[in-house]
């Protein structure tokens, strides 16, 4: 052996006792002195950590009746970690879980992919909800199908079945609208608000949007022990779930129901009438009614049509049924009409336009011409139904909803402030009086999507032109070859034309227009019958609500919604008193005479007036506007119905039933015991809840109560017309 061979050995061996020596030094400290941090990450990764979620708080009517309520489901989540531990990454798992819930294993591999990851399928087939969470695969299964995942554990390792609430609407249809809906939080959700960690579900619509941060609570904690197939071992409650706030509304379910009938059958009976105009039965496709306490500006009833199911949303809406709300054949059931359909309100509008006329100084007393058709700018514009009825005085004028008196009123009010020419500063008396009630603005209701509508002006129209002037341009040039009706698209290249070079001038027909509700004049029914309910109270503009408080799990009153005064109506007394006068002429000697014929307005008197607003291109919309008693006001009642006809013989015949419900009027006369609310007037006192936090529903056993809080199936209470 050479001495450079020896050398060579020599430093391998040095090499080997060196590996040797540090495998034993890290073998020691493996066994050794990191024992008690093996033993912690092997008891991390047995603990799992579950998130309890918060019962969602109940929505109630006034007297506690439930509108939404909850029920528990039985969800299938799928523990992906553990499922990848399994042989074959669990795919027989899925495949006996496949067969049990009703699907094929693919589709249930694909809902443990996060949706929007590579290859994830779209929603529904992909977990939506927190990344890290176990997502669910099957939902609200029946309780055969869950009891075999839990009697057979070993089948189905990292499988479990949990209980999650559903929302669920007792009342089905009825004010779907105004209570919202649910839907589940998504990953997109926890992106844009984290604070939604281990929240279930949001509202989405309705109050349920409006009050979610105190209807869904706060999520709790639990930590389990599991073993290495992911069964539960133990586990113990770190953080219970807080419950979320019970709101109590404004609303009353029987009212709201005959609110929602009367507004059908002023569909039906508008169907069932031909349009003197096109010839055709009228379409009334659609329509809105609301009735506000003028005391406090709280909704009692709200009604939209045509409506939905408001259960169609729990768990998830399914494809074919929210193409079925969005379908614009079918009438825009999503549409809320009360506060998002801004229409022009025709002769209800003459109440702010008697206003403005008392305030240029017209008189209460002297007679004014109320010829077929007045004349101004070059053309005639004509009374409705081109009648006459002579010298008239400005209360007379309301009565009979004269137009042409409102116009000679515009033309003279046009004339003072510079004609199409304008002045520097001027009055706009018309246009500030719209908005002194509430016109052109949001009247603030607790409810997402409401909408301002418009008032015309000189101002707005000048803004207008300025917006749109280049688009009128355009079309000026182009026309509108996307319209199928010929003579429509003529029409409005026509306008355009004229549009595009002076858009911007107020003209006289636009001051005529607007003095009787038309033109470019919208209201919501919502501001229409804010606006009178000031004139019934005394000239307070209430906030329009909804919500009137929240409860606390305990029954203790977490918060109480007060009325909101918006402001008050810069209008005499005398001329408020003129107002309540002339409406009241309406029902008992004017255009509403026949729908109340009959009706004991000795007992009860009515104030109201009617309207009959002109759309281009579509039939006429029926409007109807009140409040009552007149002489001691305490309910305003308003209607629409969209291509209706007119306002008192569709929707005046079925605001006259609601009033017949609310002061149990039968066979003439007018018994409050008959009224379809308890002790006929709104609830002067909060509902109770039991100790179970299921709402006592007055005139019921306190187990009915219960049951209906569960069960969903609301109390008759109250007497119906």
């Amino acid at each position: 052996m050479t001495d450079r061979t020896h050398a060579r050995l020599l430093v391998m061996a040095v090499l080997v006792m060196s590996l040797v020596v540090t495998m034993a030094a890290r073998a020691f400290s493996l066994q050794v002195g990191g024992a008690d941090e093996a033993r912690a990450a092997a008891a991390d990764n047995r603990q799992r950590e579950l998130v309890l979620p918060a019962t969602r708080g109940l929505i109630l009517d006034q007297l506690g009746r439930p509108l939404a309520t909850n029920r528990l489901a039985l969800d299938v989540t799928v523990a992906r970690r553990e499922l990848r531990r399994l042989e074959d990454d669990g795919a027989a798992v899925l495949e006996r879980l496949a067969a049990l819930v009703g699907t094929d294993a693919a589709t249930l591999a694909a809902r443990l992919q996060n949706c929007g990851t590579p290859g994830a399928r779209p929603q529904p087939d992909c977990w939506n909800g927190p990344p890290a969470a176990d997502p669910v695969v099957a939902r609200d299964l029946d309780a055969a199908r869950a009891g075999a995942i839990l009697a057979a554990p070993t089948d189905y390792p990292a499988v479990a079945v949990v209980e999650s609430p559903v929302r669920r609407y007792p009342a089905g249809a009825s004010a779907a609208h105004a209570l919202g809906h649910v839907a589940r939080v998504g990953a997109e959700d926890l992106t844009a608000d984290p604070s939604l960690e281990g929240i279930d579900v949001i509202g989405r619509a309705g109050l349920e949007q409006q009050y979610d941060g105190a209807l869904r609570g706060r999520p709790g904690l639990e930590r389990v022990v599991v073993d290495s197939a992911g069964h539960r071992e133990s586990g113990g409650v770190v953080q219970p779930a807080q419950p979320g706030q019970t709101l109590v509304t404004t609303l009353d379910l029987p009212l709201q129901g005959v609110l929602e009938e009367q507004l059908r059958a002023a569909i039906l009976r508008a169907r069932d009438r031909v349009d003197p105009i096109t010839k055709r039965r009228y379409e009334a496709d659609g329509g809105a009614a609301v009735v506000l306490d003028v005391r406090t500006g709280a909704v009692l009833a709200l009604a939209s049509a045509p409506t939905f199911d408001a259960n169609v949303w729990a768990g998830g809406i399914a494809a074919d049924d929210y193409a079925a709300l969005t379908d614009e054949d079918a009438g825009q059931p999503l549409l809320h009409r009360p506060l998002q359909a801004a229409l022009p309100p025709a002769s209800t509008f003459k109440l702010v336009s008697t206003a403005a006329a008392l305030e240029a100084g017209w008189s209460r007393d002297v007679a004014y011409d109320c010829p077929s058709r007045y004349r101004a700018g070059g053309r005639w514009f004509r009374n409705y139904e081109s009648r006459a009825y002579g010298p008239i005085t400005l209360r007379r004028s309301m009565e009979v909803s004269c137009d042409t008196v409102f116009y000679r009123l515009a033309d003279e009010l046009w004339q003072a402030d510079g004609g199409s020419a304008g002045i520097e500063r001027p009055q706009e008396v018309l246009a500030r009086t719209a908005v002194d009630f509430g016109f052109g603005e949001r009247t603030g209701i607790d409810l997402p999507g409401e909408v301002a509508g418009r008032v015309p002006s000189r101002a707005a129209k000048q803004a207008l032109w300025e917006q749109r002037r280049d688009d009128w341009c355009r079309r000026a040039e182009t026309g509108y070859p996307e319209v199928a009706d010929a003579e429509r698209a003529e029409y409005l290249q026509q306008l355009a034309r004229e549009n595009c070079v002076d858009g911007m001038r107020w003209r006289v027909g636009d001051a005529l227009n607007a003095a009787i509700g038309q033109g470019d004049t919208a209201a919501t029914v919502l501001q229409v019958a804010v606006a009178y309910a000031a004139v019934a109270n005394g000239g307070t503009r209430w906030r329009p609500h909804v919500g009137r408080a929240l409860l606390a799990a305990d029954g203790s009153v977490a918060r109480t919604i007060e009325p909101e005064a918006l402001g008050t109506l810069d209008v005499p007394d005398a001329d408020l008193a003129f107002l309540r006068r002339a409406l009241r002429g309406v029902i008992e000697d004017g255009t509403a005479r026949g729908a109340f014929a009959g009706f004991p307005v000795e007992q009860v008197p009515i104030a109201g007036k009617t309207g009959t607003a002109e759309v281009f291109g579509k039939q006429s919309t029926s409007w109807f506007a009140s409040f009552a008693p007149a002489d001691d006001p305490r309910y305003a009642v308003v209607m629409m119905v969209e291509q209706g006809g007119t306002g008192a013989y569709t929707s005046g015949r079925s605001v006259r039933q609601v009033y017949e419900a609310l002061f149990g009027v039968r066979g003439g006369t007018a018994d409050p015991a008959r009224s379809v609310l308890v002790g006929g007037d709104v609830a002067a006192e909060l509902p109770v809840l039991g100790p179970d936090g299921v709402p006592v529903v007055p005139g019921t056993p306190s187990t009915a109560g219960g049951e209906v809080a569960r069960d969903g199936e609301a109390p008759a209470t109250g007497a119906s017309p």
